[in-house]
Parts: C-alpha cells; structure tokens; sequence
C-alpha cells in the first residue's frame, strides 16, 4: 500500500480522491505519478482487500482497478461495494481484452474500460470524463432544486411519518451549511443521510467519510489534519489532511464517540476557527469543510459521565436528526424488502424473487436488531437461496398463512412477554451460535459491526468464541 498527497493546488479545482489498485508495482507508481500532478489526494493498493480497508477509512471519488488481481477480482469487489451502497465512480484496467469481460465490468458498474498498455493522456482523458459525468449530474441535481422539483433522498427508502420526518429535515437543512449531528442505532443509514445533506447541499468540494472508532488514536491526528515531513517516525513527505482535502465539502465523522478526549479539543479547534494545523506545523491552515458526524451512543450521556467534551458536544449538536430503528418503522419493512432484492438482483445476477404477504408478515413481526442492514442481509440470503430463510427473522413472531398473530409455542422462543433486551440477547447468542462462535462471521450475519457485538458480548458477560 501507498500514497501520495502531492500535486494539491490552491484553487482546489482538482479536489478529487483517487485510488489505484493494482497488483503490479510499476504500474501503480507510474499511475500515481501521473495522476498526482493533476489530482489533490491518490492512494494505491496492491489487492482489493488492502484497498477496501483503505475505502472504508475514507471516501473516493474514482477508482482504478485492474481487473485481474490476486485473490477477490476488480469485478468481484466492484459489486461488493456497490452493494455497500458506494456509487464512486470506476475505471477498469486490463491486457486480457475481450467482449465478454467488457460486459461483465459494465454490468457490475464500471464508467470506463481502458487497455493495456496505455499512455498518460489515455488515462487522464479517461478520468476527466468520469469528473465531466459526475459534474454533470451535480448540475442536475442543483437544477432541480432550482425548478422546485422536491429532491429525492438517494438510497433512503420509506414513507412511514418518521423518514418522512427525517426528508423534512434533510432538504430543510442541506443548504444552511449548518454542523448536523445524526444519532441512532447502528444500521440506520446514518451515512446514507449524511451523503444526502451533502449532496443536496449544493457544496462543490469532496464527501469524505471518516470512522473515528476504525483509526488508531496516534494516526487520527494526522488523518484529519495532516501532517509536515518529518513530523514523526515514518513521516517521510508532507501529507494533506482529510479536513484540507475536503474544502468546500463536507466531512462526516461516524463514531465520533470514539474520538479520544485530546482530538475532541482539537476538533473543537477547528469549528471554531474554521482552520486545521497539520502535526509540526507552525501554522494553521484555513478550511471551508462543513462537518456532519454521527453515532449510535448517547452522546448527552457520555457528556455527564465526562467521557465526551460538553463544548464539543453542543458545538456538534446545532441540528439533532435522530434515525428511528426499523422496528419503529415496520410499514417500510416490504418496500424496503423489495427494493433490495431488485437492486441485489440485479448486482448479483440472479432472478427477481417475489415475497409473498405471509414473508411481509414475518418480516415485520421482527424487530431487527441490526436494522436496515440487516434486512439487507437477510434479502441477499434469499435471493442465493431462492426464498425467504425459515430462520432469517430469529424466532420472530410466527405468523402462519391465514392465521395472523400466532406465536411459536417452541420452548425457549421469544414471546409477547419477552423484553425486547431479551429478544435482541436471544437472537444475537443464537447468530453467534450458528456461525461456530466465529464473532466476525456473526457480525455480518446480524449486519452489525463487531465492535458492537463485542460490546453487546460484554455488556451480557458473554465471551463468545475468537475469531
């Protein structure tokens, strides 16, 4: 893995994030290279997995990815993201030309398709009509919003009260330029929302997405701020900081109830004076970066205990969006349910499956612990298996056809009397049951992360096995 902050110039007109992956190193240094000097931030990795670790501690707007590469293929990883929600744009490289690769990259989601070996001006012709695309439906978007046309929240799908609160919110505040907090369980779509308020905020710089509880203390500093040559140990040139490289956009820090109390004065630093100091710096550096951050804690109680900074806290919280959790939800429960198997359908090429209402019932007689991921979850297991999981809702209420509201009489299965603590432990021991004590396995299937099964696992004075 490498990278490079080089080549970021004043007027922040080539603000853009740019990842390389490739297994060659000659090809990602020479891509580095050449991309550099006319883009703010590139990164490269030498396989996917080193770059989804890389993606998921901070946002891009382009990926160039060789279609062949060791383990997890471009195509391969592309539709993981894509399924992830991210809409980045991608660029796929490769010497092993032919039709049907060409369809199969299109199809997962590629913008473009350039061969090898290649020149410099191919490349960057190749990237500038990806940035002319995304521009382009920038403009639309502002367009719209000109004509009144009521704009749309991309990815949030719902019409219960409580979304249609949470749209109110979104379109009204988008464009103030306000400091958003958004709480709420994990799996929500906080990021999604935050991806929103950006979007529709009319902000022409970078959506750079950072999760504070992910990055070590000791790094998180220079992450956000950057840092000088020689600043520290390993700090062999100059790096630009997410806070620079987001200029005139936003960043979103998720899990900010992570940050250590010494960040959270400095963080506070910055919305206040609207300037960041890169570590060994002497001087501090204006920026224009809205900040949107999120969490699934309650901030206002870690606040009193003396974990969270009470000046932060308020700064961050000028706006409050709360996310309701699914099981506040459930009339969303079948469109949502719909709108994942379509668009899962279609990543994953299989056949569209149809739910029946006796599926809808069972699905919303749960309470889904892990939210709108893990329904999401839960409708890519069915659409593998080619219908509904008879375990895919824990032991949910069992809604037999024509006999709505019957409960499983099954020993040892939630009930009406059951907490919903109860149900949630229940179904959680039971996930990590079935995944053989494997709690990064577990964490998926519940469509949680495993720091919070850990938490939960704790909080229970529950082990569980190592993964």
């Amino acid at each position: 893995m490498q990278s490079t902050g080089a080549g970021a110039n004043e007027s922040r007109t080539h603000a853009v994030s740019i990842l390389v992956v490739d297994d060659e190193p000659g090809m990602r240094n020479f891509l580095c290279r050449a991309l550099s000097k006319s883009y703010a931030f590139v990164e490269a990795a030498a396989d996917a997995e080193a770059a989804e670790a890389l993606r998921r501690r901070c946002h891009f707007d382009l990926l160039v990815v060789d279609i062949r590469l060791p383990g997890l293929s471009g195509v391969q990883w592309l539709r993981a993201i894509r399924e992830q929600g991210d809409r980045a744009d991608v660029i796929f490289m490769t010497a092993y030309a032919d039709m049907e690769t060409a369809i199969e990259a299109l199809r997962a989601g590629a913008a473009d398709f350039v061969l090898k070996p290649f020149r410099v001006d191919q490349m960057l012709t190749a990237v500038e009509r990806c940035l002319d695309g995304r521009r382009v439906r920038r403009e639309n978007l502002l367009l719209r919003r000109e004509v009144g046309e009521p704009p749309a929240l991309e990815g949030i799908v719902g019409d219960s009260p409580a979304m249609h609160e949470v749209s109110e919110i979104v379109n009204r505040v988008a464009p103030t330029g306000a400091t958003v907090l958004v709480d709420g369980e994990t799996g929500t779509g906080k990021e999604l929302v935050a991806r929103a308020i950006h979007h529709l905020s009319g902000r022409q710089g970078p959506f750079v997405a950072v999760d504070c509880g992910s990055i070590s203390p000791e790094l998180l500093e220079s992450e956000l701020f950057g840092h000088t040559k020689g600043a520290f140990t390993g700090a062999h040139a100059a790096r630009e900081g997410l806070f620079s490289f987001a200029h005139t956009g936003t960043v979103f820090l998720d899990e900010i109830g992570e940050m250590p109390l010494p960040m959270q004065a400095k963080l506070l630093r910055v919305l206040e004076e609207r300037a960041v100091r890169p570590v060994g710096a002497e001087r501090e550096i204006p920026v224009d970066s809205r900040v949107i951050a999120a969490t699934n804690q309650d901030l206002g109680a870690r606040t009193r205990a003396g974990q969270f900074r009470e000046d932060l806290y308020y700064r961050l919280n000028v706006v409050a969006l709360t996310l309701p959790p699914l099981r506040e939800r459930r009339e969303d429960i079948p469109r949502l349910a719909r709108h994942f198997a379509e668009s899962l359908a279609a990543s994953l090429r299989l056949p569209p499956l149809e739910f029946s209402h006796h599926d809808f019932l069972q699905m919303q007689s749960y309470d889904w612990p892990g939210n709108v991921r893990e329904l999401r979850n839960v409708i890519e297991r069915s659409l593998l298996l080619g219908k509904l999981p008879g375990d895919c809702c824990g032991h949910a209420v069992n809604v037999a056809a024509g006999e709505e509201g019957a409960e499983a009489a099954a020993p040892g299965h939630p009930g009406a009397d059951w907490s919903l603590e109860a149900v949630e432990k229940h179904h959680i021991l039971r996930v990590l049951q079935d995944a053989g004590g494997n709690k990064s396995e577990a964490a998926r299937r519940l469509g949680i992360s495993r720091k919070t099964l850990e938490r939960k696992l704790n909080a229970w004075n529950t082990e569980g096995a190592e993964a």
